[in-house]
């Protein structure tokens, strides 16, 4: 078992990755539970004015986990534009592989934090970047960058189903 900051940490990151906020309502601020009502129609769409589809920002999430856990616990040999860190040109991303691939980026990176102790978390690390950052700011920043895209990819689901009122106002509303 992991020591208590570390275990802390993996409990916000598996919450952020997947968590699966509040049941009788269906709303999660979680990314994988974002994803899980994602059409594949969605998937690829853009609403009017948008440039980022919904499979791009699941790409942009795994290829990140990929560098930043490569750069902090890695051999730092990875590039953005590799076949391995970005397997998929734009719009090319089929839905079920990708989903399969982040759950992948996201296990790899997971172990590594896990293998970790308190003692460790304020250990400077390499970012991808080339800055060194302590290992606590890397982790959350991982676990904020899945938060930030679950809401953009939950405004961008509700931009494409045509309804993007909260689903209280939406049931106050009747429908």
């Amino acid at each position: 078992m992991a020591s208590p900051g570390v275990e802390a940490l993996l409990y916000l990151m598996d919450e952020a990755f997947e968590g699966r906020g509040i049941e009788e309502s269906n709303e999660s601020q979680a990314l994988l539970t974002n994803l899980a009502t994602v059409s594949e129609e969605q998937w690829q769409a853009k609403p009017p004015g948008a440039e980022r589809t919904i499979a791009w920002m699941v790409v942009h999430l795994g290829t990140c986990k990929l560098m930043y856990d490569d750069y902090a616990f890695g051999s730092r040999s990875l590039f953005w534009d590799q076949p391995g860190v970005q397997p998929w040109p734009e719009h090319q991303a089929p839905m079920a592989e990708t989903l399969a691939w982040l759950r992948d980026a996201q296990a790899r990176l997971r172990s590594h934090i896990a293998e970790l102790d308190d003692s460790e978390l304020d250990r400077p690390r390499m970012t991808n970047w080339g800055e060194e950052r302590p290992t606590r700011w890397i982790i959350a920043m991982l676990i904020s960058h899945d938060s930030y895209h679950a809401g953009e990819i939950n405004h961008l689901r509700s931009l494409l189903s045509g309804d993007d009122r909260w689903n209280y106002v939406r049931e106050l509303e009747g429908g």
